[in-house]
């Protein structure tokens, strides 16, 4: 059975059209995309208009338990470091149930956000005392309960962790519930991939980064991933710090994203997170190796990271999308304001993502990051075109910052001038209305699972 949704306009990967019609199927599949014509009797008339839904590329679900309750100055010089032992603390409490509430809400955060999907990268998969559950996916399964239950799109990334820095030193005591080897990881894999598949969620690896797997470790694990799943998505953290650029060059005479290229087989199924610290020649080949730059604006503002060299990035043609990280920021309107911010600071000039095809930034930007996003993703929501999962936006005309624009313009001040209010009035996920008049149905309920989890988990602090 097909069904309909009617808007005045739609921002499609070719650009802004009026009067659309969207057609789906009953698997939220969209079958046809309709310009410049009347709405059909019967037809849902959506109220406002329609952007596509962002993925969203990068999570860690827990850590949005305790967003907001590292800003302090805990030694003279706060770093990355510092703030990576806090979480650690945190991390070593978690139950499942407590994570199953943290990610739920985060969720429903999402979606009435505009996020439609996350990319799930996570490595929480022991008991607080370093030991598999009786279920070693048991962690896994309380994050695609609580993907299920929101309503949100799931490309579930285990985490291989085996060492605490690079030539396979040590883990440390706060890393114990991370480790894995890799044949345990595949056994893992192979365990939800039905899993997965049941739910519509896309099942993908993410060798953590250069400093917790060895060479070995990273071959075997993409071996034996492309025995069980041959095109699931990759992911891996790399170049997030100057000091991990230093010790890599002291490993191995390279630079870490120079050593990922030369190694390993990188293409347009890998998302490189954060990769912020690149120059020249390895920027450009990683940039046409195909794949994704996973960025992160708000959390790597909030560690200290430092800034993308965007410019640098789309020399190479190369393609990105957003995540949402550490969730200090759960807002996919505010990372990509973050991004040209951060790139105008940069360069003291402005309106930087703009181009002579599409000048309008907030139109820019969001075409690119959902076109990235789908990719890391490895899930079909490239945004509204056929074959593509129902997901979109619908951006709300009353808010005073949109009211009366033209729908670019309303796009705009929503990603520029909506002020930390929200300006989205509803989000659809695979042709089901999760998100209506701004609010989720599960909204009180998750709230108050998230503040019980998080209590529990912070009153020993």
């Amino acid at each position: 059975m097909i069904k309909q949704a009617w808007t005045e306009a739609a921002l499609l990967p070719t650009g802004w059209a009026r009067r659309v019609l969207l057609e789906w199927q009953a698997d939220g599949a969209l079958a046809r995309i309709h310009a410049d014509c009347d709405a059909p009797d019967g037809c849902t008339v959506l109220p406002g208009p329609v952007i596509p839904g962002m993925p969203n590329l990068h999570s860690h679900a827990f850590q949005r338990g305790f967003a907001g309750l590292t800003e302090f100055r805990a030694q003279d010089a706060d770093s990355f470091w510092s703030w990576r032992d806090l979480m650690y603390r945190f991390a070593a409490r978690i139950q499942p149930q407590q994570l199953e509430a943290i990610a739920t809400w985060l969720y429903v955060e999402m979606l009435e956000a505009g996020y439609t999907s996350v990319c799930e990268f996570h490595y929480l998969h022991h008991d607080p005392a370093g030991r598999p559950y009786a279920e070693p996916q048991a962690l896994s399964q309380a994050l695609l309960r609580a993907a299920r239950r929101a309503g949100i799109g799931m490309t579930l990334l285990p985490v291989l962790y085996q060492h605490s820095n690079f030539g396979g030193q040590v883990p440390t005591e706060g890393q114990r519930r991370f480790v894995q080897s890799t044949d345990d990881m595949l056994r893992l894999l192979e365990r939800l991939l039905p899993e997965c598949q049941a739910q519509g969620a896309q099942l993908g690896l993410a060798p953590h980064s250069l400093r917790a797997v060895t060479p070995a470790s990273l071959r075997e694990s993409l071996a034996g991933l492309d025995a069980i799943h041959p095109s699931a998505p990759i992911h891996i953290h790399i170049a997030e710090q100057t000091k991990e650029v230093d010790d890599c060059i002291a490993w191995s005479g390279r630079r870490p994203v120079q050593w990922l290229l030369d190694a390993a087989p990188v293409n347009e199924r890998w998302c490189l997170v954060h990769a912020t610290h690149m120059i020249g020649d390895e920027a450009l080949a990683a940039a046409r190796s195909g794949a994704v730059a996973g960025l992160c604006p708000t959390t790597e503002a909030n560690l200290g990271d430092g800034i993308f060299d965007l410019a640098q990035w789309r020399q190479g043609e190369g393609r990105w999308g957003i995540g949402s990280d550490s969730h200090v920021c759960v807002n996919a309107a505010e990372e990509l304001m973050l991004l040209e911010y951060s790139q105008r600071l940069a360069t003291r000039q402005r309106n930087i993502i703009a181009d002579e095809a599409q000048p309008q930034v907030a139109t820019a930007s969001m075409l690119a990051a959902v076109a990235g996003g789908a990719q890391a993703a490895g899930r079909p929501v490239a945004g509204l075109a056929p074959g593509q999962s129902a997901d979109f936006v619908v951006l709300d005309a009353r808010h005073v910052a949109l009211s009366g624009l033209d729908p670019q313009d309303m796009l705009s001040a929503h990603v520029f001038a909506s002020a930390r209010s929200s300006a989205v009035r509803q989000v659809w996920q695979a042709g089901s209305c999760r998100v209506d008049d701004g609010r989720h149905a599960l909204h009180d309920d998750a709230v108050a699972g998230f503040a019980a989890a998080r209590s529990a988990l912070t009153q020993f602090q």
